[in-house]
């Protein structure tokens, strides 16, 4: 499991800035998805090779009642989900009567805490910190988030306090793990009892019934499976219960563990802004992607319409996922998802040639030029293979930071194209610079020679 890691603190401390810059804080990879949102209050950071989990808490008032008495439910929920805390204070309001209160409260949750003085830029750190001694939770480690100023210093003392995910490597393992993902009372748990032929998870008409992550083993056509139940990520104005909210956690921690997501939309309520956000986070996170629009009996024509509509319109960055029209009640064509599971895997972490990707690469800019960017025409050279699960293509050039989005999402298409990895994400790395394959020329069959050669040849044509 990702650790998590909340944080807290009154109202107006910068939680909400520390959660954007530390949210922001990940590989430098390309993803070229137009319409992709996110939850704010849920993310994903990564310190070097280790990534986790970060949750915006809201501020800590100490009110009794209305919408701050919720959000303080929410945020003791959060403490309880947490494997390490942030508590921060302001160094411009000094040391506050609330700030005691709320050190008592994290005192009775025995987690690990870390006070972190924010909106320290300017100021004198030893200064800053003396005030806040005298809280007892430990040193003060003085930061702006605004400015990035020791942050990450800050997350990394945070995560030594945390427990280290196992890695895990899709090639290694024979067990392929899925996520079943959706709003709540789409169908999932009736799915998976639908794909494994018995009834193993509680299937109820209710929004809600499953709580937690619930992972079911099975074995079909000699391959070991693992499918994982998640509970339904609702809509805000419809959590009453807070224990419903953070069960988003258990969601975003089981996609991240798992190599393929079936995403599931019910028919009969079309698609919401709560599937795209949902969507949008699986495909942030480079997981292999199948959509099932469930409940689709008994749907009349217009209504399939109005779906099909919804698809393109809503979730049209998704397009390159294969989409499955079923109903796990009833079975029609659920059949079809775990072929379709294996498929999608094995575009996702299949591996690319250094010639494959750079001939590739030539037909692309061969079919269509780069378009000029203040005057100036990138140059595409080379492209080789930079990670699996999902594929990321790394492209060399000149003036490469300059190339259009729009251009982008042609690379991706092409290569989508060119070596059918439909239902994976692609990824972009773009680097200027000298080629890292320089000298290697002997080594390179007669036929790369001479591809490498007509390559060559059209960027002098085109300079």
């Amino acid at each position: 499991m990702l650790p998590v890691v909340a944080l807290v603190g009154r109202p107006n401390v910068g939680k909400s800035t520390l959660f954007n810059r530390l949210t922001r804080s990940r590989d430098a990879l390309v993803a070229d998805y137009a319409g992709l949102t996110r939850d704010r209050q849920y993310g994903f950071g990564k310190v070097g090779p280790h990534p986790y989990l970060l949750i915006d808490t809201g501020g800590l008032a100490g009110a009794s009642d209305g919408i701050e008495s919720l959000m303080e439910r929410q945020a003791m929920l959060a403490l309880e989900e947490a494997d390490a805390v942030v508590f921060l204070v302001d160094a411009r309001d000094g040391l506050v009567a609330h700030d005691y209160e709320i050190t008592t409260l994290l005192r009775r949750h025995d987690k690990p805490v870390f006070l972190a003085v924010n909106k320290a830029e300017g100021l004198d750190q030893d200064t800053v910190a003396a005030d806040f001694y005298a809280l007892g939770i430990g040193q003060p480690l003085v930061i702006s988030a605004a400015h990035g100023d020791r942050v990450s210093a800050l997350i990394e003392e945070v995560l030594t306090a945390c427990p280290t995910p196992e890695p895990e490597d899709g090639h290694a393992s024979d067990e392929l793990t899925v996520t079943v993902a959706g709003r709540p009372n789409v169908g999932k748990s009736t799915l998976i009892n639908r794909l494994i032929g018995e009834q193993r998870l509680v299937a109820f008409d209710q929004p809600g019934t499953t709580r937690d992550a619930v992972r079911v083993p099975f074995k079909r056509d000699g391959r070991d499976y693992v499918l994982i139940d998640t509970a339904g990520v609702r809509r805000r104005a419809r959590v009453d219960e807070a224990i419903e909210k953070f069960s988003i956690i258990k969601t975003l921690q089981a996609i991240e563990q798992s190599n393929v997501v079936i995403g599931v939309i019910d028919a009969r309520e079309g698609v919401t802004d709560q599937d795209v956000s949902l969507f949008s986070l699986i495909i942030e996170r480079g997981r292999a992607l199948i959509v099932a629009i469930n409940k689709w009996d008994g749907l009349d024509s217009d209504g399939r319409r109005a779906i099909r509509d919804g698809l393109e319109r809503k979730l049209g960055f998704t397009d390159f996922a294969p989409v499955h029209y079923i109903s796990a009640l009833h079975g029609t064509a659920v059949g079809k998802l775990l072929p379709e599971v294996d498929k999608v895997f094995r575009a996702a972490c299949r591996d690319l040639s250094t010639s494959a990707l750079t001939e590739a690469l030539e037909a692309a800019v061969t079919a269509h030029v780069p378009p000029m960017s203040r005057g100036r025409r990138p140059k595409l050279r080379y492209a080789h293979q930079g990670g699996r699960n999902p594929p990321v293509i790394v492209i060399h050039g000149n003036q490469v930071d300059r190339l259009a989005d729009s251009y982008r999402r042609y690379l991706i298409n092409f290569f989508r194209k060119r070596f059918k990895l439909k239902g994976t994400p692609i990824r972009l790395q773009l680097k200027s610079g000298k080629n890292p394959y320089e000298g290697r020329r002997n080594k390179l069959t007669p036929r790369q020679q001479a591809k490498r050669k007509r390559l060559l040849n059209y960027v002098k044509r085109d300079k």
